[in-house]
This record gives C-alpha cells, structure tokens and sequence, in this order.
C-alpha cells in the first residue's frame, strides 16, 4: 500500500473509531411514560440513581413495536432501557429487540412477585384501565361500562385510548358479555363484529387520546364527560391538581408493564444495575406515594403505606371486581385489529 493511500484510509478508520468510542460513552438512557407518573419515577428512581455515580437521562415514548423495531434494526438505537406493555415485551422479545435477561443481575427472581420475571423483561408496575370522570360535574355517578356507552343517560363526549386494545373489551361488556367471557368471545369473528357494532353506537361522541397523560387533562377541561384513563393518572391529578375525578374499577382490564433492555446496547452493565436499583423492594415502595401503581416486587407490598392501599390495583378489593388483559389474543390479533381500528377511527 501505496504511502498516498495510507493516510485517507487510516482518516477513514480514526474517524470510525471515534464514533464507536461516542456511542459507547454516550449517557444511559431509559424511556418511560411520561407525564405524573414519570414525574414519579424520577423522584422514586432515577435521581437517586443519578446520585449514586451513573449519569442517567430519561425520556417518554407512547409506545409502539414500530418505534423499537426502528432502532433496532436501523443500527440507530439511542435508548438503554424501555418500560413496554404486555404484548410489546413479548413480540419484541421474540424479534430480538431486547437482551435476554440475566436475573441474577437484577436481584434474583425470588425478589420478584411470580409471573413477573420474563426471559426478556421483569415486571414494572401493575396497573388497570379505568372508567373516570370528574365528581364535580358528573353529580350521578356511573356504574360501568354500560354507563359509559349511554349517551342518553350522561350526554357529552367520551375519549378512549386511540387503538383496539381495552376498547373491544369494554364494549363488549358494555354490550353484555361477562368480563370472564370477553377474549373468547374476541376470538370469533361474531365477536369483534359485536364490539364495533357496539363502538358505533358512541362513534359521533368520541375523541381519543394517545398518552397516558391526556385522560386527566381532558376532563380537567371539560373537553369529556367520561373517559378511559390509567388509574394512576386520577390520582396523581387529585392530589396534584387539587381534582375531585372519580374511577369506576367494576370490570375494568388490569395489566403489567415491564421493564426491558434494548438489544445491543453498549451500556448493558448500567442498564442491568438501573434494572436492579429500580427493583427493590423499598424503592418500589415509594411509587405508590407518587402515583398508584401496584408494584412487583414481593416484598414492596408490606412496605407501601398503608393508607394508600385504597386506590392500589393490588387492593384485593379493587382486584377482585377486574379482569387480566390477555397479551397473547393481543399477540395474535393485534396487527389485523390495529389496521381495523385505523379504518374505522379515521386515525392513524
């Protein structure tokens, strides 16, 4: 090799050494949800991270496999760490989007409440969609979804989550069918025509909100008489805002997010260390104060105050009247649902 050619080449190669060594020191990322309950988290979680050594940064996403199958595979993934619903930990999961979790970096899994540890993800927080509504306006309080789907009873507009997801549902409830009997009726397609056919009814009175924390703005507003909502949204805005918004827990879909590690990350070590302080037990503890969100590890629930316990979805008496959300019809039905959703909404 020729001197003249040498130097481009060994340019080219300083250069390409450069930009792995930033990628490699960039900061630690981890992505939440935003709004009251990231508010949350930073206080629970990431500033006393941060003072332990690590420098971390966080963001908020809306979720979607799309926005991590875009990183991933387009070799520009800026995140670390992801908090995921239910069946975005098990598809990506299966595509590789995320490391394999090693346990034992984490805490154990006996730390951990069963069901909570995956090969891809541990457990985050539990938590139910709710029905919700404002107690200073709405004087006569709804009993349940039916309620929800009655205009005439409660006339003004209803916002819900902008997908299929926890609509079906409730609309089928609303339409009759038991909680219990929900995703079996899903899995016809009698099923999925009857929730539509029930979602038509209220198509002309409904606005949809994407972010978790949009329900609790909606109805501060006015702008909606009801709306579906997470309940730690409601009542993070009670004691924040000073609201008097009211949830109805009867049949309502309850969930786990979970917390994941984008595949590939060069921060793979701090990312299991965040995991891990996020974890414990009198960490978790603490969220519930902020935000009312059940907590996953097994020793957080003795921990947690007690006067809080009311408004926990982990409260055996608000647990008792819900239903668990079944990720895998959502795995299996999600992407010919989404597009049909997208075609009745008229969203994208």
């Amino acid at each position: 090799m020729t001197r003249s050619l040498f130097k481009p080449l060994a340019a080219a190669v300083a250069l390409l050494l450069a930009g792995t060594a930033a990628l490699a020191q960039r900061d630690l990322t981890v992505v939440s949800w935003g709004g009251a309950y990231q508010d949350g988290q930073k206080e629970v979680f990431f500033k006393p991270f941060n003072a332990s050594g690590t420098k971390l940064v966080d963001e908020a996403w809306d979720g979607g496999l799309g926005v991590l199958r875009t990183k991933i595979k387009g070799g520009n993934n800026n995140w670390d760490v992801v908090q995921v619903e239910a069946d975005e930990l098990e598809v990506g999961c299966d595509e590789g989007l995320y490391e394999k979790l090693d346990v034992a970096k984490i805490g154990g899994a006996a730390r951990y409440l069963p069901g909570t540890v995956h090969a891809c993800g541990v457990g985050a927080i539990i938590y139910n969609l709710v029905l919700a509504y404002d107690g200073d306006k709405t004087k006569t309080a709804p009993s349940g979804w039916g309620d929800f789907f009655d205009t005439k009873k409660f006339p003004g507009k209803r916002a819900i989550r902008n997908g299929a997801k926890w609509n079906l549902e409730v609309a089928l409830i609303a339409d009759g069918v038991p909680a219990r009997d929900v995703y079996k009726t899903l899995r016809t397609p009698e099923g999925v025509e009857r929730a539509f056919k029930k979602l038509d009814t209220i198509k002309g009175d409904l606005v949809f909100w994407k972010s978790g924390a949009q329900p609790p703005q909606m109805l501060a507003a006015g702008d909606v008489v009801f709306t579906t909502a997470y309940n730690g949204r409601i009542t993070a805005a009670n004691e924040k805002d000073k609201k008097n918004f009211k949830m109805v827990w009867k049949d309502t879909p309850y969930t786990m997010d979970s917390w994941v590690i984008m595949k590939g990350t060069p921060n793979k070590a701090n990312a299991e260390k965040l995991v891990e302080f996020m974890g414990r037990p009198d960490n978790q503890a603490k969220l519930p104060k902020y935000v009312r969100y059940g907590v996953t590890a097994a020793a957080a629930a003795g921990m947690v105050d007690k006067s809080l316990m009311g408004e926990l979805p982990t409260n055996p008496e608000i647990h008792k009247q819900a239903f668990a959300e079944d990720p895998k019809f959502w795995i299996d039905n999600g992407d010919k649902l989404a597009e049909r959703w997208t075609k009745w909404s008229g969203t994208k």
